[in-house]
């Protein structure tokens, strides 16, 4: 039994300081007085207050140092002083301060929630309330609104009706016109030469963007307000798109392919080539009988201005 006892004492000693606890730490952790612990550590067990502390404290020392409590006391319950399990752990529960504090904390915790529930439900019953009054106002005001227009509709005398049927029917009829003449931009030959042509275009963006194509290689530049804006060669895989300024009146291309370069303004196509064709003739005598022949080619170089307007 003294083996038991001094077994029980060097192991809970070992285990605190393993864990780096002082005498001083463990009392301030467990609420137990250090004279107590160093009794339980000496196996003095006389010197505690009675014999259902033994185990209690030896359960509380255990579970700080992270040992089973309820194991080490199974262990070593020949060398303990007998008492009721129950008994000594409703004791220790009572006359620990920390436990009753949290139990208490635990408690009010409970009474406020049951307390607050009933008072939730009720503000939201309340707000359930409240909405559906207001959705229930706001539909009998427009109802009630939408009868005095119908009610103030009907009053009018027949002619009022007719003025009012042929405004609205002249005013739906304006509007249908106004969309059906939606400005188209167009393009208009105002003069051609031999080496190009000048076209007007009506309806134009207020930025116009220009997309130059071509189907083989071809060179091509552009004058806006009478500077360079590009000039480059393009080909079958190559493409170029610039935009307008505002302030130009006018654009000017200069194509060392015309026939095989393609020019889009606004998303239209811009045909310049055909009104470009310049004729030859030719005649021969044969027997006595002429013949004539013309043939129409496109010029390779041309120079094309296009107006806004």
């Amino acid at each position: 039994m003294s083996e038991n006892k001094i077994t029980l004492g060097k192991t809970l000693r070992d285990a605190r300081i393993a864990k780096g606890f002082t005498l001083d730490d463990l009392q301030q952790t467990t609420k137990i007085q250090k004279r107590y612990l160093i009794a339980i550590e000496d196996q003095n067990f006389d010197e505690l207050p009675g014999d259902f502390y033994v185990r209690a404290f030896i359960k509380q020392y255990a579970d700080m140092v992270d040992l089973d409590g309820a194991e080490l006391l199974k262990q070593f319950d020949s060398a303990l002083p007998s008492t009721q399990t129950q008994e000594y752990v409703d004791k220790v529960n009572e006359n620990n301060p920390e436990t009753r504090s949290q139990q208490r904390k635990v408690d009010d915790r409970y009474v406020k929630l049951r307390r607050t529930i009933p008072v939730i439900g009720i503000v939201i019953v309340v707000l359930v309330v409240l909405v559906g009054i207001w959705v229930a106002a706001s539909r009998n005001g427009s109802s009630t609104k939408k009868d005095n227009v119908d009610s103030s509709s009907v009053s009018v005398s027949g002619s009022s009706n007719k003025s009012s049927s042929s405004s609205s029917s002249k005013s739906s009829s304006t509007s249908s016109k106004s969309s059906s003449k939606k400005k188209v931009a167009s393009f208009k030959q105002l003069s051609t030469t031999s080496s190009g042509s000048t076209w007007e275009m009506k309806n134009a963006s207020s930025k116009p963007k220009v997309a130059l194509s071509a189907s083989t290689s071809a060179w091509v530049a552009v004058t806006v307000n009478g500077a360079t804006s590009w000039q480059g060669t393009l080909s079958s895989s190559t493409s170029h798109t610039m935009t307008i300024p505002s302030s130009a009146t006018s654009v000017t291309f200069k194509f060392g392919n015309a026939p095989d370069t393609k020019v889009k303004v606004d998303g239209k196509t811009f045909d310049f080539t055909s009104a470009t064709a310049t004729s030859t003739a030719s005649s021969s005598s044969t027997s006595g009988t002429t013949t004539s022949s013309s043939t129409t080619t496109t010029s390779q170089v041309q120079t094309v201005t296009l107006e806004f307007k």
